[in-house]
Formats: structure tokens, sequence, C-alpha cells
């Protein structure tokens, strides 16, 4: 019997710098892999580059040196970044829900923005709602909600091209600690799907509880890889 091949990476940073002046470094090389359904932690204090990962998938940021690759493709060679983006879930700090649109209609226009038709909008918007333990909410406005809620919603609404990878800056940051592992437990049912989740957080105790991968990033640069929080 043939010896089967090992599944090439997902994602790849090779030697990745990131310079936003002379002085001031987003990432500094960078190499790293990521495999198809991780999921992985990017830590570090404030500044140290674990946003700028994310960023740097979804283009919002671009390498000066290096390469990142997702899925075989050099991103620097991608044209069509809105496009790219319909590819992926991003799951930013804030919530950035539009507060005079109900719950549903969040969803909707997202859809609807990406060229959804209006019966696909209308057939899929309660799947995902349910999806992410929301569609209760469904025609509450964004002020109705707590903090975990609106983030359910954020989080559904990443969901509206059934990506396969999710991007998620700090999904807690503004939670309280039962909120907090409500979302995180929702993302690892996500991941359990066969979605590959990234995660940029400094919440030390959901990190800790998901005992995940763990990339941990300090002054740009990668100073620990650890497949589980608890490795040595």
């Amino acid at each position: 019997m043939a010896e089967q091949k090992p599944e090439s990476p997902y994602i790849v940073f090779d030697g990745v710098e990131v310079k936003f002046s002379d002085l001031v470094y987003g990432l500094r090389g960078v190499s790293l892999s990521i495999h198809r359904g991780d999921f992985v932690f990017f830590v570090g204090r404030t500044g140290a580059g674990k946003s700028t990962v994310l960023k740097l998938l979804s283009r919002q940021v671009r390498e000066t040196a290096g390469k990142v690759w997702l899925n075989g493709r050099d991103l620097a060679t991608v044209r069509d970044v809105p496009m790219l983006r319909r590819e992926m879930g991003i799951v930013p700090q804030d919530f950035a829900l539009l507060p005079s649109r109900k719950v549903w209609e969040n969803v909707a226009y997202a859809m609807r923005a990406v060229g959804r038709s209006r019966a696909e909008v209308r057939r899929k918007v309660p799947d995902i709602l349910e999806r992410v333990q929301i569609g209760h909410r469904a025609d509450a406005f964004p002020h109705e909600l707590s903090g975990g809620e609106q983030q359910r919603v954020a989080i559904g609404r990443a969901l509206i091209n059934n990506p396969s990878l999710l991007l998620a800056d700090e999904p807690t940051g503004n939670l309280d600690p039962q909120h907090s592992w409500e979302i995180m437990e929702l993302l690892q049912l996500l991941n359990l799907r066969g979605t590959t989740v990234l995660v940029a957080s400094h919440d030390t105790e959901v990190i800790r509880r998901t005992n995940r991968r763990v990339v941990t990033l300090e002054n740009g640069h990668v100073i620990g890889d650890r497949s589980r929080f608890d490795d040595e």
C-alpha cells in the first residue's frame, strides 16, 4: 500500500514582515503553518502583532516582505479582495451591528450585500440564527441584546457564505466571563464542523479552558508556538 502524503498546510506565513514606518513594525520575520480544520489562538500584549496576522489574511494589511499563502494561493497575487473575503468569515473587535435593524435584518443585509437573492435570504437567515443560537431574538434590535447576544449575531453574519476560515479578533474582549465562554464554545462547535478558526485574544482564562494551539507574539516576533495551552 502506497504511503499517504501529508496534507499541505492550508495557511503559510513565510518570513513575513509588516513595516508601517522606519520605526514601527507589525510583524518581523514570522514563519508558521496552519492546517485546514485547526483552531489557533494568537496571543500577546497590545501591539504584539496578533491582529496583524488576521488582517494579512483578509488583506486589510499587506506584507512588506515574505509571503502569505492561503489554500495554495500567494495572497500578494490576489486582485479581487472582496471576493477573497467572501471565502472567509470575519468577526471584528467591535460587534459592528446596524443599530436600526433587527437581528435577522443585520444578517439579511449582509447576505444581500454579497448578491444573495431575497428567496435565498429568507431561506437561510433562520438557519444561520439557529446555528449561532440567537434565533429566539430574531426580532430584537442590537440595543436590546446583551453583549454575548450581539457577538452571536456578529458571528452569524460572518457565516453567511459558509466559510472554511473564520477570523475572530478579540471576540470576547467586551464580554463577562460567562458570555466569553459561551462564545468560545460556539467557535469550538464551528471548528468541529470543519471550519478553520483563528482567534486573536488576550483572554487568558478562555484560552486556558479551550486548550488549543497557542502562538505567542512579542514585538512582531513569534516567541512561542504550543499545540496546547498547558504544553511545557
